[in-house]
């Protein structure tokens, strides 16, 4: 066996990569002759690859036939980026669970929609039941009003313009007006709470962080037999937001 061990290398993936680095070394496009001679592929096993992928969009076909990077290689590059940042920001996350005892949630305000990042839980602390997406409540969450709270009058009025506020629990806020005096009242600004008004026997609290110009939020969930911890969670929750967003901010 000795010197057979090892990795199953699927030769077909191998050549896709070597012609998409290829691709990417040409800004202004290049011909399948020219990619098959750099990447000492047969000339029909180029073209093979090569529809396959413009087929699946990583790589685009000019009209003087020449082959370019396609979109799904720059949705990864993105993808790729966001990935580093939340590598980032995973280790804070998992010193605030582990201090506070609760799970800890990040999002961000994308595309206008306010969206779960990531979430770093336990054994000990689980999350909560995501059973009604952020995207259709963010006015009961201590995460999403926090990230309400942050914007400007107009993109708030956008938002509350596109989502109906559903009653999630007796405790949710289904008025436009009491939510916004909510936020501009809120006790522990600039913190906000979610007083089991996304799930019954939950509370939550969040404040805001940014990654660059985006807005986002920090927060974290616990048995509303806890609510007295509130302030004190609040208060710890500041420093560790602001880390989060030095390091989100960095550049790569």
């Amino acid at each position: 066996m000795g010197a057979q061990d090892g990795p199953t290398l699927i030769t077909s993936v191998q050549r896709a990569m070597r012609l998409l680095e290829a691709v990417s070394a040409h800004q202004n496009g290049a011909p399948a002759k020219q990619l098959a001679r750099e990447t000492a592929l047969p000339l029909a096993t180029a073209y093979h690859l090569l529809r396959t992928l413009v087929h699946d969009g990583y790589v685009r076909k000019l009209d003087d036939g020449g082959f370019v990077l396609g979109d799904k290689v720059q949705n990864l590059r993105t993808t790729g980026r966001a990935q580093a940042l939340l590598s980032r920001v995973r280790p804070t996350l998992a010193a605030l669970r582990d201090e506070l005892a609760t799970p800890a949630y990040l999002t961000f305000y994308e595309e206008g929609e306010i969206r779960v990042a990531e979430i770093v839980d336990g054994p000990g602390t689980p999350r909560v039941d995501l059973w009604v997406g952020f995207e259709d409540a963010g006015h009961a969450t201590a995460l999403g009003k926090s990230v309400l709270r942050e914007l400007d009058e107009e993109a708030r009025k956008d938002y509350l313009s596109r989502h109906h506020l559903a009653d999630l629990t007796p405790r949710t806020i289904t008025s436009p007006p009491e939510l916004l005096r909510r936020l501009a009242t809120s006790p522990l600004a600039p913190a906000v709470t979610d007083l089991e008004e996304y799930a019954l026997g939950t509370v939550c609290v969040a404040v805001p962080v940014y990654s660059g110009d985006t807005l986002g939020s920090l927060g974290v969930s616990l048995p509303a037999n806890r609510l007295s911890r509130l302030p004190e969670i609040s208060s710890r929750l500041l420093p560790t937001a602001n880390r989060v967003t030095r390091s989100l901010s960095l550049t790569i």
